[in-house]
């Protein structure tokens, strides 16, 4: 009589799991298997002819981590092979999201155990817990863990590194399992932290990083169409603040400036008393009601700094878009629930702290602020897969960016497969981008409130205003500067909510030459046009004469690759003049056409 293994798809106590929908619930993307999605099937082939006691997938956003989890636990309760199963996640929320997909794989998870309950109900096959969870009683989890054959699911285990407390508690909670299977969508950390049960090898420089057994990344779930493509819907703008020592400042975003002046001009583009912040948002609620007319329930996310910014947001979107906006803020007892309520319904804007940075499953989001002063690159990677999510072929996503060099750099690197880290590269060599540094912004904040308490004046914007910069699609840039509410704007934040990858890239391209089309209408215009009765100011023509320009010269900088002040300065050697706040309208015409000129010949 044979012994072999029968097939894994006749096994009794996996159908309802083969039922479970590719990314949970009920997503199923066009051309992919009924029942697994190929990278699922191919990562579930991979994991079942070795069984290992430890494996880690790692798996873009969207892609559908959950449903090869539960696919596992499945097979391996079939087979005997586990008695129970324990889910670890990074926030309460997503512990009963997690047991909502249990359900549906024909598994019980209890998302309400309690460490106080000190022992699981007999009628769940498992609990999901949180990792502060564990944290605090490990021992209590360990026992857990003896009490039976025990599979441990840590969902996001990047955050397994999140303290040396955490990572110590779960090794001693969950080193004796039968086996570990680890998930996460950014297979990184912007620390050296070591996460717990992932193996670590010496690349050829020596620096010990991760190793992955299983990788599905944004670049190939893209191809496959699993997910969304992400068009960037860049902002600079004008920002002034006056600092601590009462001097004031001015800088446009986007522009060669000191890491100093980069942050403070970021910091007073997100202030809502401004004028920037205000007309991002403007935009996005156009963009979000043109992509409404195809997908009537498209939701749009703004991600803030802090609670009392994200209030302040909240009320500018109210008066843009007439409804009630949804804030979820990490200390809210009801964050959950309102997560919950917007996922399911209809409406327009939530704007969230943190809570939506990672893990949770908002398929609707279709549109994003990226209104936070975090720049790590773990943080930006989970923020962008909260709409990357595809739930039908053409849905793009549209993710509004201010004008910083550290959020272009990571948006340029959105499909870059990274693993951890455990050591620092230094000297010649280094992958790592210097301008890539973290916590920028949240640094120069706090650099700022604690010196306001000695200082005779404080940190405070004065004034800021937007300009549309560009488009940054599948890494290439489309159009130029253009003014909020113009039709120039609407051209690209117009674009239909349902295009084919290649349609979005076409259509860019004509709305691009449009964009130009007008520019040199408006200019033989003005030259035929006789000179207005009525003169205006000269502040404002110089205003705009320097928006023009610094907008050109961007353009220039980022088809060269030349630094902004390299352009800067050689405009200056051939047209003559002073820098550019001090330049006469003359001065910097001259310098306009040249580049004009330069750019025609590109």
């Amino acid at each position: 009589m044979s012994t072999a293994t029968p097939e894994p798809a006749h096994l009794p106590g996996t159908s309802a799991a083969e039922h479970l929908s590719p990314s949970f619930p009920a997503r199923a993307p066009w051309g992919t298997a009924s029942k697994l999605r190929a990278w699922q099937a191919e990562a579930l082939d991979l994991y079942l002819a070795e069984l290992p006691r430890d494996f880690l997938a790692a798996a873009t956003p969207g892609a559908g981590k959950t449903t090869f989890a539960l696919r596992i636990a499945a097979e391996l309760r079939a087979r005997r092979l586990i008695d129970r199963i324990t889910v670890v996640a990074p926030t309460d929320h997503l512990k009963r999201q997690w047991a909502d997909a249990a359900a549906r794989a024909g598994i019980r998870l209890d998302p309400g155990f309690r460490n106080a309950h000190g022992r699981a109900a007999r009628h769940y096959h498992g609990v999901a817990v949180t990792y502060a969870q564990v944290a605090m009683r490990p021992a209590l989890h360990r026992e857990l863990t003896l009490s039976g054959r025990t599979l441990v699911i840590l969902d996001e285990v990047h955050h397994g590194g999140d303290t040396l407390s955490w990572g110590d508690a779960i090794r001693e909670a969950f080193e004796l399992a039968d086996r570990r299977l680890s998930l996460t969508g950014t297979p990184f950390r912007s620390d050296t932290a070591p996460i717990p049960f992932v193996q670590y090898e010496a690349d050829r420089h020596g620096v010990r990083l991760s190793k992955t057994d299983y990788n599905y990344g944004y670049g190939r779930a893209l191809a496959d169409g699993v997910v969304r493509p992400v068009m960037f819907m860049v902002y600079a703008g004008h920002m002034r603040w006056r600092t601590k020592a009462g001097d004031e400042m001015e800088a446009r975003l986007g522009e060669d400036n000191t890491k100093d002046i980069t942050s403070s001009a970021w910091r007073t583009a997100l202030e809502p008393s401004g004028e920037w912040i205000p007309a991002v948002l403007q935009a996005a609620n156009r963009r979000l009601t043109e992509v409404r007319q195809s997908i009537p329930d498209a939701g749009g996310l703004v991600l803030a700094t802090d609670q009392t910014v994200a209030r302040a947001y909240a009320e500018i979107l109210e008066n843009l878009c007439g409804e009630r906006v949804t804030v979820v803020l990490s200390d809210d007892k009801e964050a959950s629930g309102r997560i919950e309520e917007f996922s399911t319904g209809t409406s327009r804007w939530m704007v969230a702290v943190r809570m939506v940075s990672e893990g949770v499953d908002v398929p609707r989001l279709a549109v994003g602020v990226y209104a936070t002063s975090s720049a790590t690159p773990l943080f930006f990677a989970q923020a962008i897969g909260r709409f990357v999510r595809a739930r039908r072929r053409g849905e793009t996503a549209s993710v509004f960016l201010p004008n910083v060099p550290v959020l272009m750099a990571l948006a340029a690197e959105l499909e870059r497969e990274r693993d951890h880290a455990l050591d620092r590269r230094t000297g010649e060599g280094d992958d790592d981008d210097p301008g890539l540094d973290d916590g920028l912004l949240e640094a120069a904040n706090r650099e700022e409130k604690a010196s306001d308490e000695l200082g005779e004046f404080t940190w405070q914007a004065i004034a800021s205003d937007a300009t549309f910069d560009r488009v940054v699609y599948d890494g290439t840039e489309f159009g130029t500067l253009a003014e909020p509410g113009s039709d120039e704007e609407f051209d690209f934040i117009g674009i239909p909510g349902i295009l084919e990858p290649e349609q979005v890239s076409e259509l860019l391209r004509h709305r691009q030459a449009r964009q130009a089309r007008r520019a040199s209408d408006r200019r033989k215009h003005a030259v035929e046009e006789p000179e207005s009765a009525e003169p205006v100011a000269l502040f404002r023509t110089l205003k705009e004469q320097r928006s023009l320009l610094n907008s050109l010269v961007g353009l220039y900088a980022r088809q060269t690759g030349e630094p902004h002040s390299q352009v800067h300065a050689e405009l200056r050697r051939v047209c003559g003049g002073p820098a550019v706040p001090q330049a006469t309208v003359t001065q910097l015409q001259a310098r306009i056409e040249l580049l004009r000129r330069r750019l025609g010949r590109r």
